[in-house]
């Protein structure tokens, strides 16, 4: 006999389990299916463990500059199998908090692939056998996996994709990377620290190419500082394995040219999980492998809601959890808000850190604002300067008619952990004179962010 539900929520990374979770909280019975680890891939193979191993590169980086800071180091070295089983152990110790977390709130948790066989039913295949289980509502979280172009797939030793990165059988070399996306940067950033000599091939005209253009060009000059070799307007067209290299054919002016590595990694988007989960079957609309959802992630099929990024873009765990909320409150019937795109934060942790809100200056023009800009460099505040971190950014973008906050973009040190101020200025519908009447902390990083509203509107101080 099929157990019944209010909530059937199929995936538990960010979005499935943080709307199992906000079910719970409304007094709705949920049960939550997965088939392969609480946590999904942001905490296990995605955004917690690529954190943990650049952290690693960035003190490793520290150390090498140590004697900048008054300091001596001998012997400067690293170990990789340790820095991995670090990662390792974080990305652990955080999915099994989320087990926890299912558990304190009563939450069913079935291991196994679910299938919707009709509308409100689910069966799932389990290690047992098969069990049926039936929700009014059912939330489709099960996320995306790494993009593979027909000749670039991966194999886990010449060809990785971002989980042989995560636990790497060798320390590349000589390493190219497909994709300058965040995922594709990050490891560049990360093995290009550690010592390998990194070729980055990107298809579009710039790197981190979502980015606004003049954020993207002073990150480049910043990583062909630090060694990288960037190649843009570039394609890899075939991919040659040896014993222990690769010769890739990379496409660049019109031309073909042949480059020896012993290790790549692609990094060329991803695609949605939607295979064996009977959503077409039952009236589900896919396009390109994700569902077609409305701004209340409803998929046009009463009672099956889809989050995350098997909805589509942006591609990012806040983002999932913010829907599954969102969903969790549609459903129990409270009153919910959908997740708008534009006001949800960007961030990129390489070295140096990249993060962005809202529209780009060329996307503001283009949607036919008025706009003023304001600039600030690293180089003129005092915190950054003592921290060793001169090199950055901030950028912000105004409405010139009312003095809405368009955009802000950011490239330097903790830019990651700076941009949520200007993500709640624009969810509060700030204006500049909100923000340039708002009176930050020093010595801060943060004062970057007021001098840069105040040079939009020709107010800056220390400039």
């Amino acid at each position: 006999m099929a157990q019944n539900f209010d909530m059937i929520v199929i995936g538990a990374g960010p979005g499935g389990y943080v709307a199992a979770i906000r079910g719970a909280q409304l007094g709705l019975k949920v049960c939550v299916i997965e088939r392969e680890h609480l946590g999904g891939i942001c905490l296990n193979w995605g955004c917690i463990p690529t954190k943990a191993m650049l952290r690693s590169a960035e003190v490793f980086h520290l150390m090498h500059r140590a004697k900048e800071f008054g300091l001596s180091a001998d012997g400067i070295n690293y170990d990789l199998p340790a820095v991995v089983k670090r990662s390792r152990g974080v990305a652990g110790q955080l999915s099994g908090g989320i087990g926890h977390l299912l558990k304190k709130n009563k939450c069913t948790v079935i291991m196994g692939d679910a299938t919707i066989t009709a509308k409100g039913k689910v069966s799932v295949k389990t290690e047992k056998g098969t069990e049926e289980v039936t929700a009014k509502n059912i939330v489709v979280a099960t996320g995306a996996r790494a993009r593979e172009l027909p000749g670039l797939e991966a194999d886990g030793d010449l060809v990785w994709t971002y989980k042989a990165a995560l636990d790497p059988v060798r320390m590349p070399k000589k390493l190219l990377v497909i994709g300058s996306g965040a995922i594709g940067i990050e490891f560049a950033s990360f093995y290009n620290t550690l010592g390998a000599d990194t070729t980055v091939v990107e298809v579009m005209d710039r790197v981190l190419p979502v980015e606004d253009a003049e954020i993207s060009a002073f990150a480049k000059k910043q990583f062909v500082k630090q060694g990288m070799k960037i190649m843009e307007k570039a394609m890899v067209k075939q991919l040659d394995r040896g014993k222990g290299k690769v010769t890739a054919h990379i496409e660049v002016g019109g031309k073909v040219e042949k480059q020896e590595f012993d290790t790549v990694i692609s990094a060329v988007g991803i695609v949605g999980n939607v295979e064996g989960l009977g959503l077409e079957e039952v009236g589900v609309k896919l396009d390109r492998t994700h569902v077609v959802t409305d701004e209340f992630c409803r998929t046009g099929v009463d009672g099956i809601y889809a989050i995350g990024d098997i909805a589509g873009a942006p591609w990012l765990a806040h983002k999932a959890s913010h829907e599954g909320v969102m969903v969790a409150d549609l459903i129990a019937g409270k009153p919910a808000h959908p997740v708008k795109p534009e006001s949800i934060a960007g961030c990129t942790y390489c070295h140096p850190q990249v993060a962005s809100v809202g529209y780009t200056e060329a996307k503001a023009k283009e949607l036919g604002y008025d706009i003023k800009v304001g600039r600030f460099p690293f180089i003129g505040n005092g915190k950054a300067i003592a921290l060793g971190e001169a090199e950055g950014m901030v950028k912000t973008i105004f409405d010139a008619k009312t003095g809405e906050l368009l955009g802000a973009h950011m490239v330097g040190a903790e830019v990651t952990e700076m941009i949520q101020g200007y993500v709640i200025g624009r969810k509060l519908e700030t204006t500049e004179e909100d923000l340039m009447e708002t009176v930050f902390p020093h010595p801060t990083l943060s004062e970057m962010m007021h001098e840069s509203v105040l040079d939009a509107y020709d107010r800056v101080i220390h400039m």
